[in-house]
């Protein structure tokens, strides 16, 4: 058990970043973080402006009615959020274009590798709950072999942290843990197995159990999910990072999703690989050291987590009560709050995860976070919140209403069209009205509206795919390849844009409402869905779609073209979210390099290490495995608190 012998040197004993004297040469430095941030809420907001006074001119110029105003005031808020997604997308562009680190904004071509010895001890921690064991194993084990080829691993441990309730797999788990230690041998006393019998606090107990009864012995901790995949040179790059930055409570890496099989899946693999590192570079410019925790593939300094993490339950009923569900947001504000730095390491790579196959069970990991993202605006008026946090509290929530928004919008535009429509030919509405009202149509503020709002919903995708043509084009399998594969990635994205407004508009009536949301283990591996399940899932917003189209091109046959993209998701949804399921279409798109990344162009070791470990059959064990011993408990108290007894410290 050679990890178990270290407490916290003496950076770890501070309370906070304030009390260091000393900053090392090699931190990291952030020249005008708050210019940053104002050139990005102006040209935010002047954009945003712009558009919501041609809706207004447009609309205004046959008198502004009731429904018009609320159609305006919608407008407003999903309008403001594209423009804020563009603009961090924009500067992202220009910063991965020039190959400008967006933190220090030196050129990356003349950062130094840094090969600093490790001096500190971390714990690498994986949380499972009722997984398939032989994934987390395989994935668990790939991560620690990776790790172990580069030298550095005796500075590490790992713990496979189990809050298992179904007993047949917390056996399957023990079986499989046996069997890795004898694969491991005297490795194995580096890593550790642990399970509640009680999961009190989810993924949030699960860690501040770990942390109480061990996290004194490590200066760091790195968590992964239980379907993450981490290469050692990352590991290593992120503990560098960590102990060149005393100030850094928090370092977030970009998770890309890897080993998807059906066409949704590598839709969606495609679509993170191709669009994720010029987005995350923009994030990373404006939030500078406030950046965001997104709960897993992250590097998390011991002391600063024990002492600032120890949430607590809220006071009254769901959406806004009860346990804090999205818990890594909340972590990451309370860590900056506490003037400890949280940064996002857009260009960080060997960070991997799997994202669900299909549209339903994508959907269903959707619907837990609707849930916790909301609850964010219950706590957004914290006292003393960086005003970094409370944006992502704020954005983190918009991100799911807006399909409401959407959805609201599409319903009183098409309610308001056909009253006009109906009306079209009454020029006098009053009865002593002496000149007639004619209908006025700002064509070229119409169609300037309709450019600007396409330029803001579609521009980050061109900007992503300039930046993959001209730095990563060979790992995508040329030019060609990504080219056909961005239209189709288009296409498929517009057509089930209607499908998840409304599985998310629905989400967030049900959490408004009150209704709770199970936090059950997600579907990862490839599965074609049933019929059965596809008309099931779908037909009610099939059935809306037809009505809605039929009324439309009755009344107000013009407005009807523009609402067919919308209806011709909606209409085909059934078979859209059965055919996107498919394994056969996965491997015809990959065979005709529809969907190329660069992991299948140039594998990754750890996910060959992975997908050798996946393939190898498990022997079966002569008698059920016993609970294996875990390391003597070396307790430290974790203080819970209500969120405004949280003293920030200054600096």
């Amino acid at each position: 058990m050679s990890g178990i012998r270290m407490p916290f040197n003496m950076t770890e004993n501070l309370r906070s970043p304030a009390d260091l004297t000393q900053v090392p040469a090699d931190a990291i430095r952030i020249p005008g973080k708050s210019l940053r941030r104002y050139i990005y809420v102006i040209l935010s907001l002047l954009t945003a402006v712009s558009g919501v006074y041609i809706m207004f001119d447009i609309l205004s110029a046959n008198e502004l009615n009731t429904l018009e105003t609320i159609i305006l005031v919608l407008f407003g808020i999903s309008f403001t959020w594209l423009s804020l997604a563009f603009w961090s997308g924009a500067f992202g562009f220009v910063l991965q274009m020039l190959r400008i680190d967006p933190l220090s904004l030196k050129s990356t071509r003349n950062l130094a590798a840094d090969d600093a010895p490790i001096n500190t001890r971390t714990a690498v921690v994986m949380p499972v709950y009722n997984e398939d064991t032989h994934r987390v194993i395989a994935g668990f084990e790939a991560t620690l072999r990776s790790l172990e080829k580069t030298g550095e691993i005796a500075k590490f441990d790992f713990f496979l942290l189990s809050d298992t309730t179904n007993l047949n797999i917390a056996q399957a788990e023990r079986d499989a843990w046996q069997l890795l230690q004898e694969r491991l041998g005297d490795l194995g006393q580096q890593v550790f197995y642990r399970r509640r019998e009680k999961n009190i606090g989810r993924k949030v107990g699960n860690l501040a159990e770990f942390c109480q009864r061990w996290g004194a012995n490590y200066e760091q901790m790195i968590v992964l999910d239980a379907d993450s995949i981490m290469a050692g040179d990352c590991l290593l790059k992120m503990v560098r990072a960590m102990q060149a930055n005393p100030r850094c409570g928090l370092i977030q890496t970009i998770p890309i999703p890897v080993r998807q099989t059906t066409f949704f899946g590598r839709f969606v693999q495609f679509a993170a690989v191709l669009y994720s590192p010029m987005l995350a570079t923009g994030l990373a410019f404006w939030q500078t050291d406030a950046a965001n925790y997104w709960g897993h593939n992250a590097i998390i300094r011991m002391r600063a987590f024990i002492d600032h993490c120890g949430l607590p339950t809220l006071a009254g009923k769901a959406p806004f009560g009860g346990d804090i569900l999205s818990h890594d947001f909340v972590e990451a504000a309370m860590l900056r709050r506490a003037g400890w730095d949280v940064f996002l390491l857009a260009d960080l790579e060997g960070s991997y995860e799997e994202v669900p196959c299909n549209i339903i069970d994508y959907a269903k990991r959707d619907r837990r976070w609707v849930q916790g993202n909301i609850q964010h605006l219950g706590i957004i008026d914290t006292k003393d919140l960086h005003p970094i946090s409370r944006l992502h509290f704020l954005l983190g929530a918009v991100a799911y209403i807006t399909s409401l928004i959407w959805m609201l919008m599409l319903v009183l535009s098409t309610a308001d069209a056909v009253v006009r429509a109906i009306n079209a030919n009454v020029y006098f509405t009053d009865i002593h009205q002496l000149y007639p009202n004619w209908p006025i149509a700002k064509t070229e503020l119409i169609i300037a509206l309709i450019l600007l709002t396409t330029l803001l919903l579609m521009g980050p995708k061109l900007l992503g795919v300039i930046v993959t043509l001209t730095h990563r084009r060979k790992q995508f399998g040329g030019a060609r390849a990504i080219i056909k594969g961005t239209i189709i990635e288009t296409i498929f994205a517009v057509l089930i844009a209607p499908i998840m407004m409304i599985y998310h508009a629905y989400f967030v009536i049900s959490v408004l409402l009150g209704f709770k949301v199970n936090w059950d283990s997600q579907e990862r591996e490839g599965r074609l869905l049933p019929w059965g399940e596809c008309i099931a899932r779908t037909s009610k917003m099939t059935f809306a779609a037809l009505l809605w189209g039929c009324v439309t091109y009755i009344y107000a046959p013009i407005f009807f073209w523009w609402l067919l993209p919308v209806l011709t998701g909606l209409v085909l949804s059934a078979p859209l979210v059965r055919y996107s399921s498919s394994l056969d279409w996965g491997r015809g798109a990959r065979a005709h390099k529809i969907f190329v990344t660069p992991n299948e162009t140039s594998e990754d070791p750890v996910l060959t290490q992975m997908n050798q470990l996946l393939a190898q059959e498990q022997p079966a064990l002569p008698s059920p495995a016993p609970i294996p011993p875990v390391p003597a408990d070396n307790w430290t108290p974790m203080p819970h608190r209500e969120m405004d007894d949280y003293r920030p410290i200054t600096r």
